[in-house]
């Protein structure tokens, strides 16, 4: 029988963080009401970053505090530094228990340049950062994810070599993040490239400690999620609708949509506990919510195929 495949929606925070149309929290918490009723049991919830940055995410506080579901469902947030660390603390001191669980996310480029670009620091730089983010966190309980972005190509610099995401991933690993997702930011990764990176990666690193979050810029996504089941991974983030990007690499948009990702998997025997009726039902309040189309096949498809 194929593996178990972990869907891990990013939508709430990477898609929504990209959009012009600024959500209200009451939408957003709808949106992860229905994301949750699908069967997505991992969801990136939103950002403690600098509302000056990501003024569409300032509502993090209010978001954690109305995540919903029971301890079944686990909520990524990311927590770029050591304030937002102490911000998401002091948004879970007062939740009640029995609640869902939440678990923290630190993001990086593989990239020197766009590193610089996003965070204004350099990688070793960031890295140093990240030691009061890790472990105090998982001294609080809350377990820690790593984001590699510009796994497979930089907007600034071009090629980033595997071997160089290889030390950053295992570098993260060493601060103590749980998994490492590595992401093509600007979707210009093959299959071959996924391959290589993981066969550097996965000799030394367990399969479940990895994910990929592939974007579909050049419609590569879902064949580069099948290069990653081939090395043995079984988590894959995707968003929503394919709602998406990355504001610091032009012409770097959307993500692989969650609803084509189950609709492959489930054609393919590999069991992800989405519902996909009802998947299709948060994209199209995801569609309601930012008042547009949005770019996922399988969306539009059975959208399209309703009666009129």
């Amino acid at each position: 029988m194929p593996a178990p495949v972990t869907v891990y929606e990013v939508g709430p925070r990477d898609g929504l963080q990209n959009e012009a149309r600024q959500v209200p929290t009451a939408g957003k918490l709808q949106l992860l009401t229905a994301l949750a009723a699908a069967g997505l049991r991992r969801i990136e919830a939103t950002s403690f970053v600098s509302p000056r940055w990501i003024p569409q995410l300032a509502d993090a506080e209010q978001v954690v505090a109305g995540l919903p579901g029971g301890p079944e469902m686990a909520y990524g947030v990311l927590v770029p530094n050591a304030r937002g660390l102490e911000r998401l603390l002091g948004a879970l001191a007062g939740r009640p228990p029995g609640g869902p669980r939440v678990e923290g996310a630190v993001f990086l480029s593989a990239s020197e340049a766009h590193n610089r670009k996003n965070v204004n620091k350099g990688v070793e730089e960031t890295l140093r950062a990240f030691e009061e983010v890790v472990g105090p966190a998982q001294a609080r309980g809350l377990p820690v994810r790593g984001y590699v972005s510009t796994a497979f190509g930089c907007p600034y610099q071009g090629r980033v070599e595997p071997e160089r995401v290889a030390w950053v991933a295992e570098r993260l690993l060493g601060l103590g993040c749980t998994q490492i997702s590595l992401g093509d930011t600007i979707g210009v990764g093959t299959p071959d490239q996924v391959r290589r990176l993981l066969d550097l990666l996965l000799a030394k690193v367990a399969p479940e400690r990895v994910a990929l979050h592939m974007h579909d810029t050049r419609g590569t996504a879902l064949a580069n999620v099948l290069a990653g089941l081939e090395r043995g991974l079984t988590t894959f983030d995707a968003s929503v609708g394919g709602m998406g990007g990355c504001p610091y690499a032009p012409g770097a948009s959307g993500n692989l949509a969650t609803e084509d990702l189950v609709y492959m998997l489930r054609g393919m025997g590999h069991e992800t506990g989405v519902d996909l009726d009802r998947l299709v039902a948060a994209g199209e309040l995801a569609q309601q919510l930012l008042g547009r189309e949005l770019p996922g096949r399988a969306l539009r498809a059975a959208l399209a195929s309703r009666p009129a």
